[in-house]
């Protein structure tokens, strides 16, 4: 089998005439026999690289995935052209899997997804051991390494699985995001031999990265949603309760807004989820326990609403958009406070089950530094795409044009006076405090914390009152950019650096770009901040009538079959209907993505629409028949699928242990708490959300070294503030106090560290 084959097989389902960069080399590389492991980022055709294979070779191929919900969309989309594939999970009912065996033993089936749990199963080992197995594609394969983003001990047993089969066929390994260390592991778990490697590049030039710090982050969610109402995106908050206000705060203003989130029962998830898949909603409010294997290709913006733990995670998230190559968003609303409620998470989950105590310290220490990260991208003044593409290791443009730092009209300023004042207050508080800290003596505030470190007496308390915290922050962030600050440890400790040293002395001017909306003095009037984080939203270049009489007819086929829109046509695709406006059978074959077999099916209703619209004519041109559905009206069990299990939910908040409750209530709790053994006036009690024990905690209780009820003092208080400017991390000053972690970031909080 070569690659003549696998042209044709390109063209006949998919749709294609040419492979996009990467895919034609793991493609000849897993036709020849070669294991493979490929890096591709999200949209980049990583399933192609196994799916045309899959159909070139003689035999089956397996494919390892970890979601429930990525096995359907991927069978759903293989069975749209034409391809006979099936999925076996905990979601099929018993008569189901029976079925599917019989059909694979007959032969039916070209490519099978299997949970990587099913490979234990005995059925399924008898299954194998009868069937010529030319491919094993293990998807998401970051998930058989500890330090990837998401570590399932599962992914384990492929080794074994394959070891069992008769003959040993093709490795492939695929990932969209996995650093050297993680492709080390994958490469050593899987026992990959003399794989073809394939890494491309993380940039996606589709993809618009934008930032806002807003005041009301409601009012800024409103304005982007306004402009993009019909088009379909997704909002990512960090709690549920946080999803359930703003889902409903969206429906208030009159938008097709659903939700998801882990606390939903499994009928709820399943069908706000198809909601979502069928365009019924157009806006998804969920937590990080939504998208991943959602293969939705017309999401055409994603919304943060607050910041994720770390840029894996965001990136992988953000990365849901535009997956058909067309123009999508991806905005931040940042706000510090999410650093701080991002780090008391950390601080509190119990990590991976059966890790050493080194290896939990090295957890921890890793997540607050990624943490450390996503908040200098959102507070960066440079070019975001290319600290994106910095952090995993490629080369980061200057100057992308395509983010809301580049695109934004910056003012430039002489800062040279606002930056002395900055560093020496830095050095005047002993370099022993973070940002916020530095800020709220430099604005002259008087609360606990600056009164009790008597920061208020310093010389330069209230020396910037006039100046606005926002303007402080930029400038402070500015620099830490420019390596005139740094910062220490967990806490992110300022401190001066030897580049500082001649702006001290008055020997070097300043020099600052800010957005032009950033205010500078309290006292002026603020300038009129631009929605869409500084850019305008764009229009569409294709013939938008035609365009929306193709959309009417691909919602019509979609109904009719029962499918999710976009299986029909990517948005993609129909922008290059519209651009190419074909008038036959050759001309419409010839736009990339329209193969025999969606032609056979579509081709002529396409045909019809694209000479209707340029004779001019405007009648409708997908007539429903009755037994056809709007959005309000869906017949019982049209588009029910096999229930949904809990395995398909990652746990809330996909990279820690959030507690069950709401965040916010949580926290409320805490602080309440935290303020009465401060005043004493009740006795010290544990509160089951916030004070469940981690395995460190019971460690330490183990050892005798549990100081939880003894009091803190002046001395051990002091002893945290040298501590903490030396750069210790959270984890070694709890070591180092016998105290639970929690309860010593709880202290740091009291005394201005945190």
């Amino acid at each position: 089998m070569g690659m003549t084959e696998a042209y044709g097989v390109l063209q006949k389902y998919f749709g294609y005439s040419s492979f996009r960069d990467g895919q034609e080399e793991v493609v000849s590389a897993i036709l020849t026999g070669r294991d493979v492991l490929c890096v591709m980022p999200t949209g980049a055709g990583k399933s192609l690289c196994y799916q045309v294979p899959a159909l070139t070779l003689p035999g089956i191929t397996l494919v390892i995935s970890p979601l429930i919900s990525l096995m359907k969309d991927q069978v759903r989309s293989l069975k749209s052209v034409g391809v006979d594939a099936a999925y076996i999970n905990s979601s099929l009912t018993y008569n189901q899997y029976l079925r599917v065996l019989n059909n694979t033993a007959a032969g039916m089936y070209k490519i099978i997804y299997v949970a990587p749990e099913r490979l234990e199963s005995a059925d399924f080992l008898n299954l194998c051991a009868g069937l010529h197995i030319s491919l094993v594609a293990v998807d998401e394969a970051h998930c058989v390494s500890q330090w990837g983003q998401d570590f399932r001990p599962s992914y384990l047993g492929i080794l074994h699985f394959v070891a069992s089969l008769r003959a040993r066929p093709v490795l492939a390994a695929f990932t969209a995001t996995a650093a050297e260390h993680v492709r080390n592991d994958i490469r050593s778990l899987l026992q990959l031999q003399t794989p073809y490697e394939c890494v491309k590049g993380f940039d996606r030039p589709n993809l618009y990265f934008g930032v806002q710090q807003p005041e009301n982050k409601k009012q800024a969610l409103l304005a982007l949603l306004d402009q993009r109402r019909e088009q379909s995106g997704i909002v990512y908050c960090m709690a549920r309760k946080t999803v359930e206000e703003i889902c409903q705060f969206l429906q208030a203003n009159g938008f097709q807004a659903s939700r998801y989130h882990a606390g939903l029962s499994d009928d709820e998830r399943r069908m706000n989820q198809d909601d979502f898949l069928y365009d019924r909603v157009t806006v998804m409010v969920a937590t990080s326990a939504f998208g991943m294997g959602i293969d939705k290709s017309n999401v055409s913006y994603v919304i943060h609403y607050n910041m994720p733990p770390d840029l894996e995670s965001y990136y992988q998230e953000a990365g849901r958009a535009g997956r058909d190559g067309s123009s999508a968003d991806c905005i931040l609303l940042f706000s510090p406070g999410d650093f701080y409620t991002n780090r008391s998470l950390i601080t509190r989950q119990e990590g991976v089950p059966d890790l050493s105590e080194e290896q939990r310290e090295f957890l921890l220490e890793r997540s607050m530094r990624r943490l450390s990260d996503m908040f200098d991208y959102g507070s960066a003044t440079d070019c975001l795409r290319g600290r994106i593409l910095r952090y995993f290791g490629e080369d980061g443009m200057d100057a992308c044009g395509n983010c809301s730092n580049c695109l934004a009209e910056m003012l430039e300023i002489d800062a040279t006076v606002d930056v002395q004042k900055i560093l020496s207050c830095v050095v005047r508080s002993g370099e022993k405090y973070s940002t916020g800290t530095i800020c709220a003596v430099l604005q002259g505030s008087k609360n606990e914390k600056i009164r009790e470190a008597k920061l208020d007496s310093l010389s330069v308390w209230g020396i910037m009152k006039d100046n606005t915290p926002a303007y402080i922050k930029r400038v402070t962030e500015f620099l830490i950019a420019d390596g005139f600050l740094e910062c220490i440890g967990d806490f992110r400790i300022l401190k001066t650096t030897p580049k500082s040293r001649d702006i001290l002395r008055g020997n070097k001017q300043v020099m600052i770009k800010l957005p032009g909306d950033v205010q500078i003095i309290k006292s002026a009037k603020p300038k009129k901040k631009k929605t869409a984080a500084g850019k305008p939203v764009r229009e569409k270049t294709v013939n938008s009538s035609l365009y929306e009489k193709l959309r009417e007819l691909r919602t019509g086929l979609a109904a009719e079959e029962e499918v999710p829109p976009f299986y029909i046509a990517s948005n993609a695709l129909l922008e290059k209907i519209c651009s190419s406006l074909p008038g036959s059978r050759e001309e419409l074959l010839a736009v990339q993505g329209i193969g025999e077999v969606k032609y056979a099916r579509y081709g002529k209703q396409i045909l019809d629409v694209v000479s209707a619209w340029r004779n001019g004519m405007h009648t409708d041109v997908y007539e429903y028949s009755e037994s056809r559905t709007t959005a309000n009206e869906v017949p019982a069990g049209m588009y029910e699928l096999p229930p949904v299990s809990d395995a398909d939910a990652p746990p809330e908040d996909l990279y820690y242990n959030a507690p069950p409750e709401d965040l916010e209530q949580t926290v409320s709790a805490a602080e309440t708490v935290l303020k009465q053994n401060i005043k004493k006036s009740a006795p010290k009690k544990k509160d089951p959300v916030m004070r469940a024990e981690s395995s460190y905690d019971k460690g330490l209780r183990t050892l005798g070294y549990d100081r939880t009820d003894a009091p803190w003092d002046a001395e051990e208080d002091e002893k945290l503030r040298k501590e903490v400017a030396e750069g210790f991390t959270l984890i070694q000053i709890a070591k180092i106090h016998g105290r639970p972690v929690f309860e010593t970031f709880s202290r740091m909080k009291k005394l201005g560290l945190a």
